[in-house]
């Protein structure tokens, strides 16, 4: 956990991203879903038994750099998320997260929804 957020206390927004070259094919990931607007993918460092990744294919850097007219977009990502987490057995429920910023723990600055389930959430999650 540490390591995280020393990471998400130097990440810097600009340029290319890890999600960036995932979406361009230039990395490899496992695929959960694709459309024109967005790609979902397994987690490489899983923090539950299920965790993956919801990414439109516009680089918007984090939520509060996102414009009015994003919020079809947006929307569209929760419900990708809601279809990835049924097609993937989370019948008994899942927790969605989006990071912003230094503080919410943000490490790559292309907005992401982490859908993790698979295990009882606790509360407060952070």
């Amino acid at each position: 956990m540490a390591d995280e957020t020393a990471k998400a206390q130097t990440a810097q927004p600009g340029g290319d991203t890890i999600f960036g070259k995932i979406i361009r094919k230039e990395i490899p990931a496992k695929i959960l879903y694709e459309d024109e607007q967005c790609i979902a993918f397994h987690d490489v460092a899983p923090q539950a038994p299920t965790h993956f990744l919801v990414v439109p294919k516009k680089p918007i850097p984090q939520l509060s750099k996102a414009e009015d007219s994003d919020a079809a977009l947006l929307g569209h990502l929760m419900i990708v998320a809601r279809k990835c987490a049924a097609e993937v057995g989370l019948q008994k429920g899942y927790r969605l997260v989006v990071n912003e910023g230094p503080d919410g723990g943000q490490t790559v600055y292309h907005i992401h929804i982490h859908v993790i389930g698979g295990r009882q959430m606790g509360w407060p999650p952070g």
